[in-house]
């Protein structure tokens, strides 16, 4: 971030979502875009951890607000685009999508449950976001999409399979949008980074198999996994978001 507001980088009156903002990747994201000046809202399931990062952002000075929210259910983002729009007038520069889930096991073992859990999450719930948000981004003028997907959609994996699949359609997705909305003056882009260490608990499990069968885990995960605060520094990641 130092870089790019020596360069005289800004978002300052921009307006911003950013879902799963109150931890890990999402938190990350949040903190830089304030930090850039935009006017944020973030959501998150857990109301009491979202309060309290609110508050601790608020007494920072920073211009943010946030929803109670589970985007795995419809009606629940549908509730908070009305929100978004009521806020910030029915303009919306910035949509960041970081909610996500993993599952790791053999593809023959996954169930019908478990396949709509993972899509759902990953996928379709990013897939309707974009679709309530377009009218919004579209008004503003200047409207930009980060997805977050994950170089597991790019190589194989072990037992990830269904992981993978969910991340491989947000590429193709991406791909598809920025052609297709560029009309609308609206960018899309996708973040495609290797495993950070975060509470997810699937990364919890794949860095404790790691330590204990004394595998070195790629230079990204040592470089910023360990760092005070769970989940990656701003930089590392919103470095790459193209907005």
């Amino acid at each position: 971030m130092g870089e790019r507001k020596q360069r005289g980088w800004s978002l300052q009156g921009m307006t911003a979502l950013v879902t799963g903002g109150t931890k890990g990747i999402g938190r990350a994201v949040v903190e830089d875009l304030m930090g850039f000046g935009a006017t944020v809202h973030t959501c998150a399931r857990n109301g009491t951890e979202l309060n309290q990062r609110l508050q601790e952002w608020r007494d920072l000075g920073y211009h943010v607000t946030g929803s109670v929210c589970d985007v795995f259910v419809q009606a629940a983002r549908e509730k908070l685009m009305e929100e978004v729009a009521s806020l910030f007038h029915g303009k919306l520069n910035i949509l960041v999508s970081t909610v996500g889930t993993a599952l790791h096991k053999p593809t023959v073992d996954f169930t019908a449950e478990e396949y709509s859990h993972v899509m759902d999450t990953n996928f379709e719930s990013t897939f309707h976001l974009t679709q309530l948000a377009h009218p919004l981004l579209k008004a503003s003028g200047q409207g930009s999409i980060v997805l977050l997907s994950s170089v597991a959609s790019i190589v194989a994996i072990a037992n990830g399979t269904l992981y993978a699949a969910s991340k491989g359609a947000l590429n193709q997705f991406t791909r598809n949008l920025a052609c297709e909305w560029a009309k609308d003056n609206i960018r899309t882009n996708c973040v495609a980074p290797w495993i950070i260490k975060t509470e997810m608990p699937a990364v919890k499990r794949i860095t404790a198999s790691a330590i204990q069968r004394k595998i070195t885990l790629p230079k990204l995960l040592l470089k910023i996994g360990e760092k005070k605060r769970t989940g990656v520094q701003s930089d590392d990641v919103a470095e790459h978001l193209g907005l």
